[in-house]
């Protein structure tokens, strides 16, 4: 991402980011209500310094079923005191108490039944709370703050690629040939790849339009949901963009060009490789939005050398979009950990 344009210019202050599980919490909203009955059990956990997978499989072993029959709405990060929902098949007649599960580093907060299983990326969003330690410039930090409340460039945070890039590097070799049969990891590279390019698009228009100016004719997306149409510009669509009915977004490639403006076609030039290699896959053209606008966005000074943020963002959303528009991060969290957090990433947040 550090080659990927700032929407405000690059931050001149420095920070350090996850130094401890504490400094990085995330609640994850669902946004459900559960019916109270049913044959699958909603857990909602916390949990600190554990990776999603370890907590299913916990959740399997406990409901004796396989951890394949453990669902979520979305991974969390490791290295951090995140909430999240799972959900887990269990007979209505077999009554079973999760609280057995709670340990220093996993704790069930509640458990409902429920007529349907979770799904990934049923959830509604997130809430973060993030703080940095060793800010060199905090007053930097401040003056950006009003900025980032209007948005930033949507794009997909490093974890996505993996360590050092590895995901895009397996991609070029998946594109050439290479046969990958893990299913998982076939996602996750894929996703990686279309994650790549959807990031270079929009650092494109940053650097020439930035976020706020329309084109002659945009790709609008509905408001909450996934659905698109191609408009011209328009006293109605400029009406409709200010409600926040429609929003503007840039290209998931897929198998054609098929939903993609001319000035999209032409700036995709230079990945052309990687639109092919994706489009031989038989993926469909989908859409994502182009700003990231966070919800209830605010700052706290704790001390000369520290400042705590927090803010909601919508689902399949990366905090450190945001996060590298304010400060330049460094991720402290142990290194063996985000060697492991990489190679678990999920294709969906």
């Amino acid at each position: 991402m550090s080659d990927l344009n700032y929407l405000y210019g690059a931050p001149l202050s420095k920070a350090d980011f996850k130094t401890t599980a504490e400094d990085f919490m995330v609640d994850e909203d669902l946004g459900i209500e559960f019916t109270g009955s049913g044959e699958h059990v909603c857990l909602q956990v916390v949990k600190k310094g554990e990776n999603t997978q370890y907590v299913a499989k916990l959740i399997a072993q406990r409901a004796g079923v396989s951890p394949r029959d453990v669902s979520y709405a979305g991974m969390k990060d490791r290295h951090g005191v995140c909430s999240q929902w799972f959900s887990v098949k269990v007979p209505i007649k077999k009554p079973i108490d999760f609280s057995d599960l709670n340990s220093e580093s996993v704790f069930v907060v509640s458990q409902q039944r429920h007529e349907r299983k979770l799904r990934t990326g049923c959830h509604k969003g997130n809430k973060f709370t993030i703080t940095l330690r060793n800010v060199t410039d905090p007053l930097d930090i401040l003056c950006r703050i009003n900025a980032v409340r209007s948005g930033v460039p949507n794009y997909f945070g490093e974890q996505r690629f993996g360590r050092d890039g590895h995901n895009l590097v397996m991609a070029e070799k998946m594109f050439a040939g290479e046969r990958i049969r893990d299913k998982k990891l076939r996602g996750i590279i894929i996703s990686a790849a279309r994650s790549h390019v959807f990031n270079q698009l929009v650092s494109l228009r940053v650097k020439e339009h930035g976020l706020a100016k329309t084109m002659h004719r945009e790709v609008f997306m509905l408001s909450g949901s996934n659905a698109f149409f191609e408009d011209a510009i328009s006293d109605e669509n400029i009406a409709r963009l200010a409600s926040g009915d429609i929003m503007m977004s840039a290209p998931m490639v897929g198998k054609s060009e098929k939903g993609l403006t001319e000035q999209e076609k032409v700036w995709l030039g230079p990945y052309q490789y990687w639109c092919d290699g994706l489009g031989e896959l038989g993926l469909k053209n989908e859409r994502r939005m182009l700003r990231l606008i966070p919800q209830d966005f605010s700052v706290e000074t704790i001390d000369e050398s520290t400042l705590k943020l927090s803010f909601g963002l919508p689902k399949g959303c990366f905090a450190t979009a945001l996060l590298r528009e304010l400060v330049d991060y460094t991720d402290a969290s142990p290194r063996e950990r985000k060697e492991k957090d990489s190679k678990d990433e999920d294709p969906i947040k």
